[in-house]
């Protein structure tokens, strides 16, 4: 539904040998090759994008060009010398920095504390420099804000105005845009051309393909650990580029208008929050509801109030009984219960933080699906009984196409994107009466985005509600069946999403829209 934007790329100088240059990189794990062979060239002033399917090798070579990991074959040509990057220290001394898609912060110190850990400056310099950058580049962010109060979004925000401000001549950036809105991504590439004119190179990971074809000089494209080709993204189609990685034509997803019959599986009525840290947005007196057989979609600037929504509707949050703000699942007051009886009554829920929140990284797959679905008969008499864990975790890496090693491989060791399908995967398997969902494609290739879109599609065919918090207007016009825009913690009217449109969308989320239709959530 979003429109694509014009092709603005031009012409990258070419002169001299390349800033960064690989050269028959390999990297092994175990049991898998995540890397072979790979020759890749990025000239100063230029943005060259990989692209790839979930699991592909991208984020592994990332990591390999920062210093997290270092390649068993192979050599890295830094400015025409060859070098080996040891560490990311030693990558921010030759002028490469990254902003990696799952964040390096530590959540228990400020903004402006995180950045000072690899930003020379005192705090009070530092904090107007964060706020001078995050003006320019609208990735506005508070310096004093406590990082464990920050959403996803607001995460990234800081991220990559740790790195710029950092002033490297590589920029590495995984992901960039997943949770930015519109308006913001339009100014972050104006930013990144402008950087790039002063000669700055960029390496650029991201699943939209029609960033990649405005903003990219180039492309290299992997394919199961290898380079399946080289493009110019300008001159080739959105289709095209698709097809080059995933191998097939990019599906389509079948969307029937919703039944408008089902009744009512979850309703929030007047719900406010009151968190006294003056960074948080909170609730703000809002209503909503969920039919079986819907998709109510939420739509959002990150930090407008989703984040604690999602927490007080899985019950992260618990409130206190009160007449004045509910919370019903199935028709029973659900505000005061934690999240474990909210689940016993059909709720199921994904959370945007895939690691920490999603999934424990150190546990293995088949203890992950336990977390939540023990229901699922995984236990009996205070036991875990293995084979049914082991059968709905092969089950969910199957029907997910979850790229792994085995129910025995642990979270962290996937790929961003697989980790994703797998959370996804193992909450539709609980055939959940209601379904919270946030960011659910967030940082997965489009062959697999399609493929989760088109799941929750058939989920609510089953009679399932489903409440969709995302920051892609794309996604919440393809598969959602009413919208809401949340701005300052207030939610709008629900909107038919066959009759708006993305602009009127995109104007609610930065506010461009009268203040009285962010007053009650009409139904």
């Amino acid at each position: 539904m979003t429109s694509n934007p014009a092709v603005q790329v031009g012409e990258a100088p070419r002169n001299g040998a390349p800033l960064l240059s690989l050269s028959g990189i390999t990297k092994r794990y175990p049991t898998v090759v995540a890397n072979e062979n790979i020759d890749l060239d990025v000239s100063a002033g230029e943005i060259h994008a990989v692209l790839g399917e979930n699991g592909a090798g991208k984020s592994t070579l990332m990591k390999i060009i920062f210093g997290v990991a270092q390649p068993d074959a192979g050599t890295i040509y830094w400015q025409g010398h060859p070098v080996r990057i040891d560490s990311p220290a030693h990558a921010r001394e030759l002028g490469i920095s990254m902003v990696f898609q799952h964040f390096s912060l530590f959540e228990a110190i400020t903004v402006a504390e995180n950045i000072s850990l690899t930003v020379p400056g005192t705090l009070k310099e530092l904090s107007r420099r964060i706020r001078e950058t995050g003006q320019e580049f609208g990735l506005k962010v508070e310096p004093a804000a406590l990082v464990c109060n920050l959403s996803v979004g607001q995460r990234q925000r800081v991220e990559i105005i740790r790195c710029l401000l950092q002033e490297p001549k590589l920029l590495i950036l995984d992901e960039p845009t997943s949770v930015l809105p519109p308006p913001n991504v339009e100014q972050l590439f104006e930013t990144l051309r402008r950087l790039v004119a002063k000669g700055m190179s960029i390496l650029y990971i991201s699943h939209k393909l029609e960033e990649i074809r405005s903003l990219c000089h180039s492309a290299t494209i992997l394919r199961q650990g290898r380079v399946s080709g080289h493009v110019i993204p300008a001159e080739t189609s959105s289709h095209a580029l698709a097809s080059l990685m995933i191998g097939r034509d990019l599906p389509k997803t079948a969307h029937p208008p919703a039944r408008q019959d089902g009744a009512v599986r979850l309703r929030v009525a007047n719900l406010s929050s009151h968190d006294p840290d003056p960074h948080i947005v909170n609730i703000d007196d809002l209503s909503l509801e969920v039919r079986s057989g819907e998709i109510l979609g939420i739509a959002g600037v990150s930090g407008n109030g989703q984040h604690m929504l999602s927490k007080m509707l899985s019950g992260e949050e618990v409130l206190a009984p009160s007449e004045k703000h509910r919370i019903e699942l199935m028709g029973t007051a659900v505000a005061h219960e934690n999240a474990g009886r909210r689940r016993n009554l059909g709720l199921s829920f994904v959370p945007e933080e895939r690691l920490g929140r999603g999934a424990v990284p150190p546990f293995s797959l088949a203890d992950n699906s336990l977390l939540t679905g023990h229901r699922m008969g995984m236990t009996g008499r205070g036991m875990v009984r293995n084979q049914p864990r082991d059968a709905f975790t092969d089950q969910c890496i199957a029907d997910m196409n979850v790229v792994c090693a085995g129910s025995k491989s642990n979270a962290a060791s996937l790929s961003g994107g697989n980790l994703q399908k797998f959370i996804v995967g193992r909450e539709i398997m609980m055939a959940p009466k209601v379904l919270v969902i946030a960011q659910p494609t967030w940082g997965i290739d489009v062959g697999a985005a399609a493929m989760v879109r088109q799941k929750l599609v058939d989920l609510r065919d089953t009679g399932t509600a489903i409440l969709l918090i995302s920051e892609e207007l794309e996604e919440l016009f393809e598969i959602s069946d009413r919208i809401v825009v949340m701005f300052k913690g207030r939610a709008s009217p629900a909107l038919d999403a066959r009759a708006t449109d993305a602009e009127t969308i995109g104007r609610m989320m930065i506010g461009d829209i009268a203040a009285p239709l962010f007053s009650e959530a009409a139904q």
